[in-house]
């Protein structure tokens, strides 16, 4: 029988691959046994428990750049935390949302997950806890299409001749707050239709890459700037087009800002900007949601629905598992 000749690195990358989806799956058990208690800060507490245990076993020595805040406001997975195992020498940046959509779960809505990249050192971006500015499209068309300093409607005709639709087939969707409703108003003239949805930002932007499954054209408006990070790192992965810029308003987020290495507070970021090397995304449904099932507790076994993503070779693997032993081990 010939031998495989695979690089250690290599097979570290594909290894690293499937062993975020566990880092993903504990966070999402751990939430999911929280669904509809109406406690926010519980439900996102256990997920952030379970998902700095399970990557502080990977075999990576990584920096969390995209965390739960900064480190004098949360005592775990905090911006510049170390996690995995001290003697590893392979050295990543690591961005997490161990539950996104802390709402969704604490209201047993549907669309809440847990979800973690990861990328080479020094390539995701090291975005501060401010708002971000996002526009982002799916996948086989051409780049520059759409514009995140393009008024809404030029973006909304744009798309449909591309897509060979009128304006009326194009659904945008858009994060259900006050500040968006000049631009809700914007898309609705233009003849578009608007979806709105209350938390999950990151998936609202993923649901972009699948345009004939979820119904979502397009994404547009103002959400969490970690959130756009993770985001960038799953469309870097799956295909597509995404520009952001960090709502830099006060003077305080823009000393913040600096203090975390962004020279430019105005500075409109490209998707590769945002994740600029290899990376590998995961995601595991915590309650139901157009992209993936939650977690649904059986007699014995657990089951989970994840997806996991990698750039450098576009492929996305989803990842249906039971688990009988969890219970047992004490892992979630």
């Amino acid at each position: 029988m010939a031998a495989i000749n695979v690089q250690p690195q290599q097979l570290l990358d594909r290894i690293l691959s499937l062993e975020i989806v566990r880092v993903t799956e504990r966070a999402a058990v751990s939430a999911a046994r929280l669904r509809g208690r109406g406690n926010e800060m519980a439900a996102d507490q256990a997920a952030v428990d379970a998902m700095r245990r399970e990557l502080n076993k990977l075999p990576i020595r990584g920096t969390v750049v995209i965390g739960e805040g900064e480190r004098d406001e949360t005592p775990m997975l905090f911006i510049g935390e170390l996690v995995g195992l001290e003697t590893a020498t392979t050295k990543v940046d690591i961005a997490v949302d161990p539950l996104d959509g802390t709402t969704l779960c604490a209201k047993s809505l549907p669309g809440a997950i847990a979800t973690m990249a990861m990328a080479e050192q020094g390539t995701l971006l090291n975005a501060p806890d401010v708002y971000m500015e996002k526009i982002a499209i799916g996948p086989g068309y051409p780049r520059g299409l759409v514009d995140l300093d393009a008024p809404p409607e030029e973006n909304i005709a744009a798309l449909a001749r591309a897509k060979g639709v009128p304006p009326a087939n194009i659904t945008a969707l858009v994060l259900d707050r006050p500040r968006h409703a000049d631009l809700i108003a914007a898309l609705r003239k233009a003849g578009a239709a608007v979806r709105l949805f209350t938390d999950g930002d990151t998936a609202g932007v993923i649901h972009t890459a699948d345009a004939e499954g979820t119904g979502v054209d397009i994404y547009l408006g103002s959400g969490g700037a970690p959130e756009g990070v993770l985001a960038a790192a799953a469309l870097r992965c799956i295909g597509g087009q995404m520009q952001g810029r960090l709502v830099l308003d006060t003077e305080e987020k823009r000393a913040r800002a600096a203090k975390m290495g962004i020279k430019d507070p105005r500075k409109k970021y490209e998707m590769e900007d945002m994740v600029q090397g290899d990376c590998l995304f995961a995601a595991t449904g915590v309650t139901d949601g157009p992209m993936l099932r939650g977690v649904k507790f059986r007699k014995h076994v657990i089951e989970t629905e994840t997806v996991v993503m990698r750039s450098v070779t576009g492929t996305v693997r989803y990842i249906k598992a039971e688990h009988r032993e969890m219970e047992k081990l004490h892992l979630d």
